[in-house]
This record gives structure tokens, C-alpha cells and sequence, in this order.
């Protein structure tokens, strides 16, 4: 068990390599970049992925073991850190383009494994302050609304032609970047004004979370012009769109091509392993608290990132979710490769 926490503090790295990229100058401020995009795929090739689960006691213990819980409230910490010293380091010297441009992506990152992911994980809680550390964290790139719309549009509609966020046999990433991020933000919307209606209150009433979060992010943004000027809120902006590209990038290989059958006019079969795309392997598993083991995540929503599981059901990623975001941006490749993959699993069925 010790081990298992251990591994799990190995995303800190990221925050190590952010902070020597705050720091730095020149090709150093790209390190979080190379360890991210080079270093771990890379790594990937040559270790076999681990589809070992749990036991059942191993798996009790394991859920209630606070620890694992602790590390998720220290990244919040971390990330406004991060967040404070980034546009401190850029206020503070004068540093060139190319450091400008390192030190930006790296904060991007930041945003994407942590603000968005991290944020994944928190908001399936039970636990109020649980999901207010998880809108903290989606205030740190500005995708507030993925609280609403992940949670109660994504999970429901999952592999179906009604969910902005599963990618289309044959649709290519450029073209799902625009469809999801907009459609996405338009069904948050949709979600929360029904849920205020229901409530008896007015769409256009501050009981309607998506202008609580609008409201929000206004002043979020505002706050960093404030203290830190308008060039600086443009770089932060940057930044939170890149961690914006990460996860859509990360939704884009999480479902491309899988349907769930419709079973009755708008029902479909309940979502099971087979409806997600899985990696085992073990460094991107680590550096992303276990959200490439997917399968078991929308199987079991409710389960805690330290013990979900492999499902031999589920359709298996070839490398981990690093690689497989680098070669989601070379559609031909990623075409022959995940096809391939789907005929291994026999996968017949596609969003049409």
C-alpha cells in the first residue's frame, strides 16, 4: 500500500519542472513539455502495461485510506502556487520570447493535469468540500462549466451521437476541437437553465449556476488584470487554453469511434467497459491519477482513483494516453493505428 501511495506522488514532478521552467530561460522553460510529450512516451514503449486489480480487501483498505485524498487536496494547493508564481516570474523579469513561450505552455500543462483532471476526479465526491476544491481547480483554466456538463450531460450520453465530447469514426481531432468545446459549453447551459426552471426560479436569475460560474471567471480574470496587467492576463488566457486542448484531447482518444446501442427511441444501453477506451499503462496511469483506466471510470463513477480497475471487456489503448494525444494529432497514423486496434476487439459498431 505504502508503494501504491508513492507512485501517486509522482505527478509532483510536474510542479518541480513548472517551477525550474518559472525560473529558467531559454529551451529549460520547456522541460514539463519534453518530460510530458517526449520522456514518458517514450518510457511507455519499453514497460509493459500492469492489468493487475486489487483485491477486495486490498480495495477497502485502499478507499479509505485518507492519504490518497490528502494528495488531491495538496494539487489545489500547488496549483494556485504555480498559478501566483507564473505571472510573478513573467511581472518580475523580462524574459525572452522563447522563455515567454516555455514558461506559458508549461503553465498550460499545469491547467490541463491538474486543473482539469484533477477537478474530473474531485467532482464525482460526495463530499461538499471535495467539490468545491473541484470547481477551484476549473476556475484555474476557466472550464468551470465542465462541472455541469461533464457530470450530468457527458456521463448520460456518453458513445452516442448526442454527446459533444465522444469523437465519431473517422471524425480527426482538428474537427472535434471546435464541435466538442462549443457544444459542450452550449449543453452546460442547457442543463443548468432546466435545472433552475425546475427550481422555479428565472433563467436569467443568479440561482442558475452557469451565471454563478460566468460571474466567476469575470472576476477571476479580472483580479489577474488587476494585479498583474492585460499582457499578462493574455498569457494566462493562453495558458488556460492549452490545458482547455488537453482534455479535450485527452475525450477525443477516451471514445473515438464507440456507440452504445439504442435500445428503446433516446434510451441506450447502460454504459459498460466496452464503451471506453483503456490504457494500463502504468506512467501515464500515474502521472494522470489513473483517469487512462476510463473504462472502470464510466462503469463505476462513484470508485475512487486509486482502485479502479482493469475490465478485460474493455478496448485497449496500444500506448498510453501521453502517446496516444501526440498521435491523435497525425490523423492518418492514428486512423491506421486505432482501427487496427479496433479490429483486435472485434469493435463493429461506430457513431454514425
Amino acid at each position: 500500500m505504502q508503494w501504491r501511495l508513492f507512485k501517486y506522488c509522482s505527478p509532483f514532478m510536474l510542479f518541480a519542472l513548472a517551477w525550474v521552467s518559472f525560473n529558467g530561460n531559454g529551451w529549460i522553460c520547456f522541460l514539463p513539455l519534453i518530460w510530458t510529450f517526449v520522456f514518458i512516451p517514450l518510457v511507455e514503449l519499453f514497460i509493459q502495461p500492469d492489468e493487475r486489480n486489487l483485491d477486495e480487501a486490498e480495495a477497502l483498505i485502499a478507499r479509505a485510506d485518507k492519504r490518497f485524498d490528502y494528495l488531491l487536496y495538496a494539487v489545489v494547493v500547488f496549483q494556485y502556487a504555480s498559478l501566483i508564481y507564473f505571472l510573478f516570474s513573467l511581472q518580475t523579469q523580462q524574459p525572452s520570447t522563447i522563455t515567454i513561450i516555455g514558461r506559458v505552455i508549461s503553465m498550460g500543462l499545469l491547467c490541463g493535469i491538474f486543473g482539469i483532471n484533477v477537478a474530473h476526479e474531485l467532482g464525482y465526491r460526495a463530499n461538499l468540500f471535495e467539490r468545491y476544491l473541484s470547481l477551484l481547480l476549473l476556475l484555474s483554466s476557466q472550464y468551470l462549466h465542465f462541472f455541469i456538463e461533464h457530470n450530468k450531460g457527458h456521463h448520460k450520453r456518453v458513445a452516442t451521437m448526442q454527446d459533444p465530447a465522444s469523437a465519431r469514426l473517422g471524425e480527426n481531432i482538428f474537427s472535434f476541437y471546435p464541435r466538442t468545446i462549443l457544444f459542450s459549453y452550449l449543453s452546460a447551459w442547457e442543463i443548468a437553465n432546466k435545472e433552475v426552471v425546475k427550481k422555479q426560479h428565472s433563467v436569467w436569475s443568479i440561482y442558475n449556476q452557469m451565471i454563478q460560474f460566468t460571474l466567476v471567471q469575470l472576476l477571476f480574470l479580472l483580479a489577474i488584470g488587476y494585479f498583474f496587467g492585460i499582457q499578462l492576463l493574455g498569457f494566462y488566457l493562453i495558458a488556460a487554453f492549452i490545458g482547455i486542448g488537453l482534455l479535450e484531447a485527452v475525450n477525443y482518444i477516451e471514445h473515438y469511434g464507440l456507440s452504445r446501442k439504442e435500445i428503446a427511441a433516446g434510451k441506450f444501453e447502460r454504459a459498460m467497459p466496452i464503451h471506453s477506451w483503456n490504457s494500463n499503462h502504468l506512467v501515464g496511469r500515474m502521472m494522470l491519477f489513473e483517469l487512462s483506466r476510463h473504462s472502470d471510470h464510466h462503469f463505476m463513477a462513484s470508485r475512487k482513483y486509486q482502485i479502479l480497475q482493469h475490465h478485460d471487456a474493455a478496448p485497449q489503448l496500444p500506448t498510453g494516453y501521453p502517446g496516444m494525444m501526440i498521435l491523435a494529432h497525425i490523423p492518418p497514423l492514428y486512423f491506421f493505428i486505432i482501427q487496427r486496434q479496433m479490429r483486435k476487439y472485434q469493435i463493429a459498431t461506430a457513431i454514425d
